[in-house]
């Protein structure tokens, strides 16, 4: 059986996640999450896919999963679940470029990020998810 995490809970994992980085990719988690929120006041957090050999993942969903936002030694990574149907004209997009579906944003130490192109992929991301929804399924 899947473990559901509360939204309190995703949040305070996510804040303790920052914490335990304690170096650039932790601020760097913080700037990207606060974007996130700006760009959109209703993302929800989640943290999802826990297992023995990895403590999980931050998750942001407004309709369905938006983007994740991972650590890795080297790089803060930001994956959108649905990246390779959205249209990329600040070429935000720099990993998983060959996939059919998802796009990433692998931002590294120094980078700096364009705030304004990454909320305006983050809206469109919301957009795409919601207009999915309500569309009828067909038979």
């Amino acid at each position: 059986m899947k473990r559901r995490v509360s939204v309190e809970s995703a949040s305070a994992f996510i804040d303790e996640k920052i914490k335990e980085l304690g170096d650039w990719r932790g601020k760097m988690l913080a700037k990207v999450r606060e974007i996130i929120h700006k760009a959109d006041p209703e993302i929800v957090e989640e943290w999802k896919w826990v297992k023995p050999t990895s403590p999980g993942t931050p998750v942001f969903s407004h309709g369905g999963i938006v983007c994740t936002g991972e650590t890795y030694k080297n790089a803060v990574k930001m994956t959108f679940a649905k990246g390779a149907a959205l249209k990329d004209p600040s070429g935000l997009f720099n990993s998983s470029l060959d996939g059919n579906v998802r796009r990433a944003i692998d931002i590294h130490e120094g980078d700096k990020v364009d705030e304004a192109a990454l909320k305006d992929l983050i809206r469109a991301a919301v957009a795409l998810n919601l207009d999915g929804k309500s569309k009828p399924k067909s038979r």
